[in-house]
């Protein structure tokens, strides 16, 4: 078994990506486990001398900070804090999206600023390595106080409580730890506030949709293509001279996309009737390329975020400080996260507008792509479902981070709401797959009435790997299922 060591250093979004499709296990590295132990060891013998109140560790939370709280309570204080936080609501959390907030959460511990034991960290380890995923849900994070009540859910396996997913079946912490023969943790002084302060949930919902987004982002050029080749479409909008005046980086890229999609077509050697297409062709590297700029922004403020400390407050052993701030308000998140809803709400707006022209009879096509419409509808009907969903995506591009609700009786006065921007994402990408697929099928369908000509040779072999799941389709059939299929291949 590959094991990978966290030793908090930096990881990118594409280590990320490999330690969890390869199913790595992972470990501290020594240089971590000491950290944290420092971390420990500095935090128990400053409590010995504390005179002064030290922000929820020997105080109450929010706007119960000024309450103090005597040394025998403070091991309580802790785990009353896992169990009055768990507050989640809604839909679960996709299990894919809970292994990737164990992992940020780890991450974020072994930099040894937190203060929690060395057992708690391993102990979160032992559920990521075992796939015991707890379960989260989705609604009850403002994204401010980082992600309390998501989080909260996420730590109680570690006192015994709340639910996991294990090999397939939903279980009772308990019956875990009766599995693996393991004790609870006891949490000590500031660690329930260490697991609960954080992004962790903000920053895997981005890390996973980030990653979607990209892969999605590389099938839109390629779809796009054979909807090019299907419609007739002109080479020209995608010559690099065009792109160089302009110089968007995302512009160059996808039109060279095109390009090398479109080599040895024949297809593209047509005589061209129009002197122009619509802009949902014409403008693929500018729509495609400005989502593809804005995604590598996100990049960035995604990578910070993982590889931050963002629990409250922060201990600097070394220097001998305990600073009370603000690293868990998720605004950096809030704000990217509504920009990748935009930028792949766009991609499914312009991908839906080419489904559009290639059922609407033009340039030699039948119309809704059938070769005996009138008796029979043919791919009508998907072009309305991919509308529909492009509107909704339209009302989830609303950003949540322009939103704010007092909270904490006052205390907690201006909030993120980036888990809502969170959530709001994972369904515009989903959406923004289902309509790559829709296109991918209505662009398919047309090529065949393009036949015995031939598009490029990449373009052939995606039909052809494509028409292994989804029949040409001749005459009116049950089309839902094969619009689940060509969503399904093209998220792989």
């Amino acid at each position: 078994m590959q094991v990978y060591n966290i030793s908090g250093y930096h990881l990118s979004l594409e280590n990320i990506d490999e330690l969890v499709t390869s199913r790595a296990f992972i470990e501290l590295s020594d240089g971590a486990k000491d950290r944290i132990t420092i971390c420990r060891t500095y935090l128990d013998n400053r409590l010995k001398e504390a005179e002064d109140p030290i922000y929820g560790i020997n105080t109450g939370f929010g706007s119960l900070h000024n309450r103090s709280i005597s040394s025998e309570d403070l091991n309580q204080l802790q785990r009353n804090l896992v169990l009055s936080h768990a507050c989640g609501i809604g839909a679960e959390v996709p299990q894919p999206i809970v292994k990737l907030m164990l992992l940020l959460k780890i991450q974020g511990l072994s930099y040894g600023h937190s203060g929690v034991q060395l057992a708690t960290v391993n102990r979160l380890i032992d559920l990521y390595n075992n796939d015991i995923l707890p379960v989260v849900y989705q609604q009850g994070s403002l994204g401010a106080s980082g992600d309390l009540a998501p989080l909260a859910h996420l730590a109680l396996p570690l006192i015994g409580e709340g639910e996991v997913y294990h090999d397939g079946r939903k279980k009772h912490a308990s019956e875990i730890y009766e599995e693996f023969g393991w004790q609870p943790i006891e949490l000590q002084s500031k660690e329930g506030l260490a697991l609960l302060n954080g992004t962790q949930f903000m920053s895997a919902y981005a890390v996973w949709e980030y990653l979607k987004a990209k892969k999605l982002s590389e099938k839109a050029d390629l779809i796009a293509t054979i909807s090019l080749e299907a419609y007739n479409g002109n080479p020209e909008p995608f010559d690099e001279d065009l792109q160089i005046i302009r110089n968007h980086t995302g512009q160059l890229k996808t039109a060279k996309n095109v390009r090398q999609y479109l080599t040895g077509s024949e297809m593209m050697k047509q005589e061209k009737k129009e002197v122009q297409d619509p802009y949902s062709f014409r403008c693929i590297p500018q729509v495609h390329g400005a989502s593809k700029d804005t995604l590598k922004h996100i990049e960035k403020v995604i990578e910070n975020e993982v590889n931050a400390v963002t629990d409250n407050p922060t201990i600097f052993p070394e220097k001998d400080k305990i600073l009370s701030g603000g690293n868990f308000h998720g605004q950096p998140l809030a704000l990217v996260l509504d920009q990748m809803a935009i930028a792949c709400a766009e991609m499914a707006s312009i991908s839906e507008r080419r489904i559009y022209k290639l059922i609407s009879g033009q340039r030699d096509l039948p119309p809704y792509l059938v070769a005996n419409p009138g008796l029979n509808s043919g791919f009508m009907i998907p072009q309305y479902t991919a509308a529909s969903i492009v509107s909704q995506n339209k009302q989830l591009c609303m950003p949540s981070s322009v939103d704010s609700i007092d909270s904490s009786n006052g205390q907690e006065d201006h909030v993120s709401m980036g888990a809502n921007s969170a959530t709001k994402c994972y369904k515009v990408i989903q959406n923004l797959q289902r309509v790559l697929g829709i296109e991918l099928m209505n662009a398919a369908q047309a090529i065949e009435f393009r036949r015995p000509l031939k598009a490029s040779v990449r373009v052939e072999k995606y039909l052809a790997d494509f028409r292994n799941e989804v029949p040409f389709v001749e005459n009116d059939q049950y089309l839902s299922p094969l619009m689940r299929k060509a969503e399904v291949f093209v998220g792989k």
